[in-house]
């Protein structure tokens, strides 16, 4: 099914897109050799298709702001920009979002699996050349911000994979963030913890603190308690601090309180 889209917005599984070439068909095959077949064809073009949300954070706006939804996407778009077989972009955007394609052609795939999802965004973490802050700011942390908003274990085990391996401690930080934001994940307590503990960065330790303190109180409080009395480094118990005191918890005081009499 091929279809010109140029001034009129289509309501149809991908939500609203204008001024592009429009191709929409399911996928058949793993994502990854979906998003081959579709940029064999060369030049400049648009990959995308939509997943659910995970539980947790669902915020997430146009970037216009001309419609913002009171109540959390359930679902997100996921688009990706290609010159050749080259990926140069990737975006999101909620389903009511109008996406203006800038007159490219866009494959848009529906039925994509969250598993498949999962492992195709990790994939683009993880590819390379995702070492530089040009590649970084325009396909790694996008990707990232997908694969936390993508439900299941996969993607789980995906951010836990990433926050304990990748080679960029932003990576690792944006991973340990977007786990602490999957609410009810139970990988997320285990590889903050690591990641407080083992982290060769004190920025990335610094940053599983701040993804510790996001976690349910009564999972965070005591163990940014045990952070702030016991961690070998200074700058990770300040941080485990400040949190505990960002938090009016009882139990935060009555630390305090222990601290100070001693």
């Amino acid at each position: 099914m091929i279809a010109v889209v140029l001034a009129t917005a289509l309501a149809m599984g991908q939500g609203r897109i204008t001024n592009g070439q429009l191709d929409t068909h399911a996928a058949t095959q793993p994502l990854e050799r979906e998003v081959a077949a579709a940029t064999s064809r060369g030049g400049a073009r648009w990959v995308g298709y939509r997943i659910k949300v995970a539980a947790g954070r669902k915020s997430m706006d146009c970037l216009e702001r001309s419609h913002i939804a009171l109540e959390g996407a359930s679902e997100v778009s996921i688009l990706a920009r290609f010159e050749g077989t080259a990926m140069t972009r990737l975006r999101t955007a909620t389903p009511e979002c109008e996406i203006d394609a800038g007159g490219l052609p866009v494959t848009w795939l529906e039925n994509v699996k969250a598993d498949d999802s999962a492992a195709w965004l990790a994939s683009v973490v993880n590819g390379a050349n995702a070492d530089t802050r040009e590649r970084y700011a325009r396909v790694t942390r996008p990707a990232l911000v997908a694969l936390g908003m993508n439900e299941g274990t996969a993607a789980s085990r995906a951010l836990v994979a990433i926050a304990r391996t990748h080679s960029m401690p932003d990576a690792r930080k944006d991973a340990l963030f977007w786990l602490s934001q999957r609410a009810g994940d139970q990988l997320a307590p285990g590889a903050i913890a690591e990641a407080i503990e083992k982290d060769p960065d004190t920025a990335v330790r610094r940053q599983a603190v701040f993804a510790l303190s996001q976690l349910p109180k009564d999972e965070s409080i005591p163990k940014l308690i045990e952070v702030a009395r016991s961690n070998r480094n200074p700058a990770v118990r300040q941080q485990a601090m400040f949190w505990l005191g960002q938090s009016n918890d009882p139990r935060a005081i009555k630390f305090f309180e222990d601290v100070l009499l001693k």
